[in-house]
């Protein structure tokens, strides 16, 4: 399962932890890890490539995270945006895709 954690504070998201496989399909062929694998690396490149906020990242298979170090509020309505949309396949894919959304 794909478990998605977005770290908040009073109602800001801070960041997004993503870790998991969804087993829906043979690596390569996974079109649930291609949704969430797409959504997460398109809202980390836009906050720190377009935007250009600082932010601590890590990647390794199977993995990503994603935690602002300074202000964010140029973030919110990307992150907000992806966290909708993996609230809404997390509807399609219950028994693969898990968002948890943490008070900090």
């Amino acid at each position: 399962m794909i478990r998605i954690n977005f770290s908040q504070s009073n109602g800001s998201i801070n960041g997004f932890e993503c870790k998991g496989h969804s087993m829906s399909a043979p690596s390569g062929s996974d079109i649930i890890c291609a949704f969430v694998s797409s959504a997460c690396y398109m809202t980390a490149n836009t906050i720190t490539e377009i935007i250009g906020l600082e932010a601590e990242t890590a990647v390794d298979d199977g993995y990503m995270k994603l935690e602002i170090t300074g202000s964010n509020e140029k973030a919110q309505d990307i992150l907000n945006g992806m966290k909708l949309h993996l609230i809404e396949l997390e509807k399609d894919y219950p028994e693969n895709i898990k968002v948890i959304i943490t008070e900090v």
